[in-house]
């Protein structure tokens, strides 16, 4: 089923139009863009800042006869985690990080061609590095470790969205919090009131189990599932999207405006 596009109202998207020298931010999905669901939540947090986005799969097909073959060759290895993101019509696919790399790298470089001031990794994935020539920051990293400085010793609660990532997410979050984590899967890409009944189902199972804080580990959860999942679970709930954002426009900020930003800019942060 293909997901509703959300639009802004047509004066919200009026105060959004932002300058066309205002500094950029590139946006990288390991899927496909434009992400109609993720513009609604990161807009709001980037206030005068103009948004490059591009995507690891914009040159594959999901349609007819190469579907197949093309999930076939994206799949994830014996043994790796697997990785889900959302296409351009709304549905999923499953994915491997070996596959993704190379296709990540051309969609950075077209995100800096593009005029990024710094590119953020859509991904709460664990990659190896990534060729770039302007600062690159990895979603991963940045929701780990802002969550570690919240959260403290409390236990906490990861909802990420397939079943066979859970003792991978367990894992991850365990090497970095002090306190007790459990997983639970909920998929953010199923239908839109399926996908919120998932993630209030698992925010719930976690917070029975014991779970102070729950954090929704995908980029692929919206604003709208952090609120159910607040309903749900009755307790404070951090969204990765949200977190990855709010620093990635920090980095950007940094820069200043186009007029101000130095002719040399420092390496890639991967």
């Amino acid at each position: 089923m293909t997901a509703p596009v959300l639009n802004p109202e047509p004066e919200l998207a009026a105060d959004r139009a932002v300058r066309p020298s205002a500094p950029a931010l590139g946006l990288v999905t390991i899927g496909q863009a434009p992400r109609a669901d993720l513009r609604p939540d990161a807009e709001p947090l980037l206030p005068g800042v103009r948004l490059v986005e591009h995507g690891a799969l914009d040159g594959e097909r999901f349609d007819g006869p190469a579907e197949q073959e093309t999930r076939r060759l994206l799949a994830p290895e014996p043994g790796e985690a697997p990785l889900v993101t959302r296409l351009r019509d709304g549905g999923s696919v499953m994915l491997g990080h070996t596959a993704l790399v190379p296709r990540i790298e051309r969609a950075v470089a077209r995100a800096e061609r593009d005029g990024a001031a710094a590119t953020l990794l859509l991904c709460t994935g664990h990659f190896p590095a990534v060729r770039a020539d302007r600062p690159l920051l990895f979603a991963e990293p940045l929701v780990l470790r802002g969550v570690a400085a919240a959260v403290g010793s409390d236990p906490v609660g990861i909802v990420c969205p397939h079943p066979d990532q859970a003792e991978d997410a367990t894992r991850r979050w365990s090497d970095v919090l002090s306190g007790e984590v459990r997983a639970a899967p909920a998929n953010p890409y199923a239908p839109p009131e399926q996908a919120l009944d998932e993630v209030a189902a698992a925010a719930r199972a976690l917070a029975e189990a014991g779970s102070s804080w729950i954090v929704l580990d995908c980029i692929g959860y919206t604003e709208r599932m952090r609120e159910a999942a607040v309903r749900a679970a009755g307790r404070p709930v951090l969204l990765a999207r949200a977190i990855a954002v709010r620093m990635a426009g920090e980095v950007v900020a940094a820069f200043g405006r186009p007029s101000e930003t130095p002719a040399a800019r420092p390496g890639s942060g991967s």
